[in-house]
């Protein structure tokens, strides 16, 4: 837990926005489409912890931010479970924000996951894990994850946008799939973070009938084989249901939990 606030809250967090503000002690990002989010590594200010009162007073001026840009749509305000964050779950209902479900923050040594994987037999001799970057591949790799998590066309539209943005501009994220025949059947991104011992596993994403098989554990080997190749020590992911207890079973560990807040202007 030490080392995932030290290393991986606030900057590490928005490699891809596209402008960045500080209020306080928040990060407030602005993404493609639209999109807001806002993180931080503490809600104590000048050294004095957080209190009801500077909670909302820190809301009321992140949600003014993005309220005076006509373009933003919607706003995400990142929580993490173990925070001193008195308050905040009240105050962000009030001002319009909607909880999600909770995810596992799942941290471990890269070197826990990067191991061979026996797959079902009746894929073993079929089945392709590559990193792909050919624009079309990505386009392929994340229609079939938002089929997978069920996004509407307007959202897997933004994802898209972002991913595309982020690849034509920078170096520092990979795309994985795993595939039998012609048909990815899984995917998921590596995101190593500058400057610190950590790379991200995020968007892992297998299809339904395909699921039970060892494909999403080969993945993510696969994925921690080159976080380790970058010379990065640990991986995380903000996990669901799904993928925490894989990456349980790896030796990761459960640090705290995380819930996102939306807030849309249309609301």
């Amino acid at each position: 837990m030490r080392a995932y606030d030290e290393q991986l809250r606030d900057e590490a967090e928005t490699p891809s926005a596209v402008h960045v503000e500080r209020l306080g002690p928040l990060r407030l990002a602005t993404f493609l489409r639209g999109r807001g989010f806002i993180t931080y590594s503490t809600l104590a200010q000048d050294g004095r912890p957080a209190t009801p009162e500077s909670v909302e007073a820190l809301v009321d001026g992140a949600l003014a931010h993005y309220r005076s840009d006509p373009s933003i749509v919607c706003v995400e305000w990142k929580t993490r479970g173990h925070d001193h964050a008195p308050g905040l779950h009240e105050t962000l209902l009030a001002h319009g924000f909607t909880p999600d479900e909770p995810e596992s923050v799942m941290v471990g040594e890269a070197v826990l996951l990067a191991v061979d994987v026996a797959v079902s037999p009746d894929v073993a001799g079929e089945l392709v894990v590559r990193q792909v970057t050919d624009e079309d591949d990505v386009r392929a790799m994340c229609a079939m994850q938002a089929e997978v998590f069920g996004d509407t066309p307007e959202f897997a539209e933004e994802i898209l946008a972002q991913v595309l943005h982020r690849l034509r501009t920078r170096d520092d994220m990979e795309m994985w799939v795993a595939e039998v025949g012609d048909q990815i059947v899984s995917a998921g991104r590596l995101e190593p973070v500058e400057g610190t011992e950590f790379a991200g596993i995020w968007g892992g994403a297998t299809r339904p009938e395909w699921r039970g098989k060892g494909i999403y554990r080969a993945l993510t080997s696969a994925r921690a084989r080159s976080a380790i190749s970058l010379g990065k020590r640990y991986l995380n992911s903000d996990s669901t249901e799904f993928s925490r207890p894989i990456l349980e079973q790896s030796g990761l560990v459960k640090v705290t939990t995380t819930t996102p807040y939306e807030w849309r202007r249309d609301a």
